[in-house]
């Protein structure tokens, strides 16, 4: 068992939800990715005070899976949705979500695309006025992320992405999520930007710097930053991650 010390607000919450007797909600589906870059930094964005879930906390980008991530096939290139549902342990079309999910969040919430033409390429700066465009479409659920990358002549890149793990938010959060947590290493010739709406500062640093205490997160974070940096680089990180069950859900209580 590991043990972290809860912020007094949540570690309030568990209190009274304990007390109350009342029914856990179903947690909903989502997809997290650390990116990386060299020589060994992770990125991380202080969501807004003002949000629901995990306020003034530093997290991973991330977010909820859209319906459309469900009923709309993007161009695919990598592993397979077959061979991402057998490594997940998800039906095949959930499976397709939840990795097509994660694409997409890391877009909406640092600017950084894992496509490309085909499997060998990857799309180089997309910090442009049209793609700033199309990412607050897609943000305001105007634009499907299918459509957008048949738009851009552009498939998922699948490959781009290793599983890591698998979070449950405990049961007396309000809001619950069934996580999954990606590696992913910052495409070349990429860049990450302040994209604002629902982070209100970013930060590039390394796993163990992150670990230390010096920034508010949530113990998925703060134990997943403790890996990475037992891990030691991204090359032995993403290594790691091949030897992991990234389907075995981690439920803190």
């Amino acid at each position: 068992m590991v043990e972290f010390r809860l912020p007094p607000a949540l570690a309030e919450q568990a209190r009274q939800f304990a007390a109350s007797g009342a029914v856990p909600v179903e947690p909903r589906l989502a997809s997290t990715v650390v990116l990386m870059r060299a020589p060994f930094e992770v990125y991380l964005l202080r969501r807004v005070p003002t949000m629901a879930f995990a306020a003034s906390m530093y997290v991973f980008p991330g977010g909820g899976v859209d319906p459309r991530d469900a009923t709309v096939q993007p161009g695919w290139a990598g592993p397979s949705p077959a061979e991402w549902a057998a490594r997940l342990r998800l039906p095949e079309s959930v499976a397709r979500a939840v990795v097509c999910a994660a694409v997409r969040e890391v877009f909406e919430e640092s600017g950084v695309l894992l496509a490309g033409a085909d499997v060998d390429t990857v799309v180089g700066d997309v910090s442009g006025a049209d793609w700033e465009r199309a990412r607050i479409a897609l943000i305001q659920r105007e634009l499907g992320f299918a459509e957008f990358l048949a738009d851009n002549g552009l498939v998922l890149r699948s490959d781009l992405l290793a599983a890591w793990s698998r979070w449950i938010t405990p049961e007396f959060e309000p809001r619950r999520f069934d996580t999954y947590f990606f590696l992913a290493a910052l495409p070349e010739g990429q860049v990450t930007r302040d994209v604002g709406g629902e982070a209100d500062d970013t930060v590039w640093c390394s796993p163990a710097e992150a670990a230390d205490g010096r920034f508010t997160m949530l113990p998925p974070t703060m134990f997943t930053l403790t890996e990475l940096a037992e891990a030691g680089g991204i090359e032995a990180a993403l290594a790691a991650a091949s030897d992991r069950d990234p389907a075995d859900a981690i439920r803190p209580v």
